[in-house]
């Protein structure tokens, strides 16, 4: 493999940066940021020997904004959150409206009993219980030797 060295003009670089910059920055954050504000939420899924853990970082939420809804092995988790500050003086009025929603869907494996699947929330946390079945929990079993 063989390196190949350009060369450019600084003029060129310089044109180039700035048409970047317009069509990039400007017209990205025009017309895409407004529209993308549905976040997805920092997700940790962790298996233990009595049931799985599933923690979302939803900091910001309440108890209310949640929605968890099982339908066959789909657990879907969801939440939205709106918001409108108002704030009149003499000669204006000034309204901002902030919305957050997200919503995950995860497909749970047989082993987990739907009956007792659990939710708490706690500090900007919320944590799923998904509960094994009695059948396949992981038992000690004493061998002896003969």
């Amino acid at each position: 493999m063989s390196l190949v060295r350009f060369r450019t003009n600084p003029i060129e670089r310089t044109f180039d940066q700035m048409f970047k910059n317009v069509f990039n920055d400007d017209f990205d954050g025009f017309f895409v940021k407004p529209f993308a504000s549905q976040t997805f939420p920092a997700v940790n899924v962790v298996e233990g020997k009595e049931n799985f853990r599933i923690d979302f970082s939803v900091a910001g939420f309440s108890k209310g904004d949640f929605n968890i809804k099982l339908d066959g092995n789909i657990l879907t988790v969801s939440g939205e959150k709106k918001a409108e500050v108002k704030k009149e003086e003499e000669n204006y009025t000034m309204r901002e409206f902030t919305h957050n929603s997200f919503s995950r869907s995860f497909t749970l494996p047989e082993t987990v009993n739907p009956e007792q699947i659990g939710a708490e929330y706690t500090d900007g946390i919320l944590k799923l219980t998904l509960p094994k079945r009695e059948e396949v929990k992981q038992k000690a079993i004493e061998i002896k030797v003969s």
